[in-house]
């Protein structure tokens, strides 16, 4: 059973676009069409603001945690094309960075596995995704892919730090050999793999089309090391697909529609052990889907607007929503 265990009433203003957990679960990070930024202390149930930050001088569209190995960090991306970066300091929350390298609104901001380093990426309407790698005292250095997606880029997200199949064959006291990856979704119905090649410059590895309308977030499912890699897509167009890699090469990716619903898709999120993935759209919902054991996607629960029900019909992905 899946239930609302807690709402905030976060005072926003206008239309919030994104709402996010740190790592401890002890804290939410909200953003809105009123400009600001907004983090509450919500541990035991309870709601307290913390920190109300304005510096954005748009619609703020997404917000990211870095892991609490860097401290207390929070990245935020708006349609003033610009990326700000908090940082809490002696319990007061300021701006440390802001990247003004866009020429259109910033869509998405994913901080990088923690094991990189701290490793920022942005996508954005003009085109470009962005990456900025903190070098210490104080100081970014930025990487800019060009014309990564026509039209505009609307999501990023990180591989994780995991190689595929390193549960089975690493041998033991061998350092991995990480290969920095992250996935994006665009304008142009694409999502793009990218990889970063050893002089340090980032190349298009893969282009995944299956979707028939833009692309509205991409999520790259947490790994323990199993061999299969797994991106989850969704779209304007309705449907949520799940993408899988078998091979070690990460050549051969092939998607499988999890479902076509009746309304545009914003996000896609996996669980922390991807084996849940939720969806929420258009409609108003938030729905949990989990793949049974003969690789259909079945919908465990239906939130809809604070209201927790369970179904457990198996979609074909054809039919229309229940």
């Amino acid at each position: 059973m899946v239930s609302v265990i807690n709402t905030v009433d976060t005072s926003h203003e206008d239309m919030i676009h994104d709402a996010q957990m740190d790592y401890y679960g002890t804290r939410l990070a909200t953003c809105s069409s009123d400009r600001s930024v907004k983090i509450f202390d919500v541990r035991n149930g309870g709601q307290i603001l913390i920190a109300d930050l304005r510096g954005h001088e748009g619609p703020v569209w997404q917000v990211a945690w870095a892991h609490p190995m860097y401290g207390n960090i929070l990245a935020s991306c708006s349609y003033d094309r610009k990326v700000i970066i908090w940082r809490e300091e002696n319990g007061t929350w300021e701006k440390s960075h802001e990247h003004a390298g866009h020429d259109s609104s910033v869509n998405s901001v994913c901080w990088a596995p923690h094991d990189y380093g701290l490793i920022l990426a942005c996508g954005s309407s003009d085109g470009a995704i962005s990456l900025l790698m903190y070098t210490g005292e104080g100081q970014w250095e930025v990487k800019k892919i060009n014309n990564a997606h026509t039209i505009g880029c609307n999501a990023v997200s990180w591989a994780p730090a995991v190689v595929p199949g390193s549960l089975i064959d690493q041998p033991s006291g061998q350092k991995p050999n990480y290969i920095k990856r992250f996935a994006s979704g665009g304008c142009d119905n694409l999502i793009k793999l990218w990889k970063e090649e050893e002089d340090g410059q980032w190349k298009e590895e893969q282009k995944l089309e299956a979707h028939s309308d833009w692309v509205r977030d991409v999520a790259w499912a947490p790994s323990i090391g199993l061999p299969t890699s797994t991106i989850a897509s969704c779209s304007q167009d309705g449907r949520v697909f799940i993408w899988t890699c078998d091979d070690a090469s990460g050549n051969t990716w092939s998607p499988k529609l999890l479902h076509k619903f009746n309304d545009v898709v914003w996000h896609v999120s996996w669980s922390i052990t991807a084996n849940i993935l939720a969806v929420s759209g258009g409609d108003n919902k938030v729905t949990l889907w989990k793949e049974s054991v003969d690789g259909q996607w079945v919908c465990i629960s239906d939130v809809n607007k604070g209201q927790g029900s369970v179904s457990a019909s198996v979609t074909e992905g054809q039919q229309n929503e229940q």
